[in-house]
């Protein structure tokens, strides 16, 4: 079986999309010139209300460029496998990999559940500190508010 090579492929094929919502200038410059210096085959470049979506030529590439976008700026990074097609009895999949960025970064001050923390770490999870050390997951992110500045 002869796997096709990249420069065979018609020039809007894509294997992955890379969904950036949310995310500053810096962010989305970030992830251009990541994919330019990998020359990663980009079919197309979308821009949504919220954010840029990339289509890219090579799966693996996106997730890994998802994950270090996540652990350079810290954010929510998830991926999302979707059926395209069969082959050769295979099933060949299209991912999307969403990278959103958060409202909070190291040192600001919030609020969880009315209690006032400093943001030590944002990665998998966001890590407080205050009068104790707390650990937020995304899912919670409802209950956590930005202070206002004239609170401190």
């Amino acid at each position: 079986m002869k796997k096709s090579k990249p420069e065979d492929r018609h020039q809007d094929y894509f294997e992955a999309i890379l969904q950036l919502r949310d995310v500053s200038p810096e962010v989305t410059n970030f992830a251009k010139e990541e994919i330019l210096k990998s020359k990663v085959h980009l079919a197309k470049t979308m821009h949504e209300k919220t954010g840029t979506d990339f289509y890219l030529g090579d799966n693996k590439f996106a997730q890994q460029l998802g994950q270090q976008l996540q652990q350079r700026f810290g954010g929510i990074y998830n991926v999302s496998p979707s059926l395209f097609s069969r082959k050769d009895g295979r099933n060949i999949y299209r991912l999307t990999v969403l990278f959103r960025a958060l409202p909070y970064k190291k040192g600001d001050t919030v609020l969880f559940k009315g209690e006032r923390y400093i943001v030590q770490r944002v990665g998998e999870v966001i890590v407080l500190g205050g009068k104790k050390k707390v650990q937020v997951k995304y899912k919670d992110l409802d209950y956590l508010k930005k202070a206002e500045e004239e609170d401190n």
